[in-house]
């Protein structure tokens, strides 16, 4: 699927992308509306060149870091509803995607799996809370990836657990308690040699219920999006962000929470883009909060680093060494 990718030099370029494309975090007691404004997926997190997938054979390891703050809880008016609400929240995870090099409906076939953990504090009116445990995995294990000249997409399935710890009575809990599933697709277009970049994300979540609460999140519709432009060989620029938008409403014991509980969202701000060593590479990106509805108003600021792992190579050295060895004649 992707050996052009490594013969060329603009698919270097979109390889050495491909192994920042992003994955898991952010908050699970206050996000994009659903059970206590919290989503099963970190939106905005996938916006460098999204579309690439790892070469046949090949493995690709990501470390993000991120920070998150909120000084407003916004209602269906956009307005502020929760005096003295401030979040703070920081991610660490983990993300390995893999390609077995199994033709699939003219593509190759991936998987991935996405572990985050997550520290958050929160002040609301009742006092300080904080809290740090395992988030919702994310798990895809069938993905189909695509390249044909400067054209990356893919698509998958993706099924997220509910988080590692709950306590119906706790204020604060890491992570939504409920268990969910989402069509996914993504693309990158890498015309000019690589030199810009025009990359999406889609998703629409379909959360399930929440056994404990009988609480019911609505459906969500998430739109990632990116703009780069290449400097030099080593840096590109550009912008990032997302848009959310929640589809069906909350419901709790079969009832409408409130007027629905319905998220909105479109976040922007500037990305960064800096690859390093052979096929690896790093991205910092800022990401704030605009036209917000039930969920809070914040900022994120992300570091995400890849690198790529080669199962077939692995193979490669130990059969080499192997024969080097082996007793003459042998």
């Amino acid at each position: 699927m992707l050996e052009t990718l490594l013969t060329t030099r603009t698919n270097r370029r979109a390889w050495r992308g491909s192994v920042v494309f992003l994955a898991i975090l952010l908050l699970a007691a206050a996000a994009n509306a659903t059970e206590n404004g919290g989503s099963v997926y970190p939106v905005g997190v996938e916006t460098v060149k999204p579309g690439l997938t790892p070469p046949p054979n090949g493995s690709v390891i990501f470390e993000f870091t991120a920070f998150y703050s909120a000084n407003q809880m916004n209602n269906s008016s956009g307005l502020s509803a929760a005096p003295e609400f401030k979040l703070r929240v920081l991610a660490n995870a983990f993300k390995v995607v893999h390609n077995w090099n199994v033709p699939v409906f003219g593509g190759r076939l991936n998987s991935n799996l996405a572990v985050p953990v997550l520290y958050e504090e929160l002040h609301v009116a009742p006092g300080n809370f904080s809290s740090t445990g395992l988030s919702n995995v994310d798990l895809s294990p069938f993905q189909v990836g695509y390249n044909t000249g400067s054209w990356h997409w893919y698509y998958e399935g993706d099924v997220i657990f509910p988080g590692g710890s709950y306590a119906k009575s706790d204020i604060l809990n890491i992570g939504q308690h409920n268990y969910a599933v989402a069509p996914v697709g993504g693309f990158t277009f890498l015309p000019h040699r690589g030199a810009w970049e025009a990359s999406s994300k889609f998703l629409y979540i379909v959360n399930f219920r929440d056994p404990a609460t009988s609480y019911h999140g609505g459906n969500e519709f998430i739109w990632e999006y990116a703009g780069m432009r290449e400097v030099s060989h080593r840096l590109a620029l550009g912008i990032n962000g997302y848009l959310y938008d929640q589809t069906t409403n909350d419901f709790q014991h079969g009832v409408v929470v409130g007027d629905g509980n319905r998220g909105r969202d479109l976040a922007v701000g500037p990305e960064v883009f800096i690859p390093f060593g052979h096929h690896s590479a790093l991205a910092l990106k800022y990401e704030r909060d605009t036209l917000v509805e039930n969920k809070p108003q914040g900022q994120a600021f992300w570091f995400q680093m890849g690198l790529p792992l080669s199962l077939e190579r692995g193979r490669q050295l130990i059969s080499s060494l192997d024969r080097r060895n082996r007793p003459t004649g042998e």
